[in-house]
């Protein structure tokens, strides 16, 4: 089985060229890992720089298109080549599109759910198979909280991660009795770029913060209970702790991680 606390296991983590993939990429390259970071922004080149040179991991960028399934194929098997089997999958990336059920553009509708399910099918399946082969391994997926919930001006985005959501637990279903086990975080609000474009793609002010933590009755949004906004460490934490031996009888999870934000539903 995957030990949490062991040297030189490989990792990827997609979606990681900055927010909560960059978090996550920072836990594992902190215990001296292989770690993969996996994006379609180039700058995921930069991350995994900054990261090798702050730790003694061995980390490296891969510019991908995870919706090319051509594309993920060859990313697996040239990392299998050069570092061996991949022990851990995080899997971060993803995309937000906005708009009303009633004003949603078809071709952003297409757009999200094949970059939100579709990418999640291919780089989970692909990892899956792997993993059952040898019979161990850890997938993790990030999620979000409004897969679950309704959310007026989330329709495309709530539809695509329900839809990432429903295929990563038939999934942990099928691969579990191979000693594969397949988890699901899902975040609420979190400090990142993609919140911040909500907002402007600016900083979060105060009046921002405050609309975020009240939440909005005209759009049926609860706030955050526990009046705060996530940080991408606390959605990293989240995931490194079900990718872990700490997590060993742990599968099919969905680790709500909103601050209360939905109740836990």
């Amino acid at each position: 089985m995957f030990n949490g606390d062991s040297r030189g296991r490989v990792v990827v983590v997609t979606g990681a060229a900055g927010g909560i993939g960059a978090a996550i990429a920072a836990r594992f390259a902190a215990e001296d890992r292989v770690v993969s970071l996996w994006d379609l922004d180039p700058a995921v080149h930069d991350t995994a720089a900054a990261l090798a040179t702050a730790r003694t991991a061995a980390v490296h960028g891969v510019t991908i298109d995870i919706t090319d399934a051509d594309a993920v194929r060859a990313a697996f098997d040239r990392l299998t080549s050069e570092h061996g089997r991949v022990e851990v999958l995080a899997h971060a990336a993803g995309l937000m599109v906005g708009g009303t059920a009633l004003d949603l553009d078809a071709d952003d509708w297409a757009r999200c759910l094949t970059v939100n399910a579709t990418g999640t099918m291919l780089v989970t399946q692909r990892a899956a198979a792997d993993m059952a082969a040898v019979g161990c391994g850890s997938i993790v997926v990030v999620t979000s909280n409004a897969a679950a919930t309704p959310r007026v001006g989330m329709a495309a985005y709530g539809a695509a991660k329900a839809a990432a959501t429903a295929f990563t637990r038939s999934l942990a279903l099928q691969v579990a009795p191979l000693g594969v086990r397949v988890n699901l975080v899902s975040p609420g609000s979190t400090d990142t770029a993609m919140l911040r474009d909500m907002f402007g793609g600016t900083p979060l002010d105060d009046a921002a913060e405050t609309a975020l933590l009240d939440g909005d009755p005209a759009a049926y949004r609860l706030g955050i209970p526990l009046r705060r906004i996530a940080t991408p460490a606390d959605i990293a934490g989240a995931v490194h702790f079900l990718a872990s031996e700490d997590a060993r009888h742990i599968t099919m999870h969905d680790l709500r991680v909103d601050g209360g934000a939905t109740l836990d539903m």
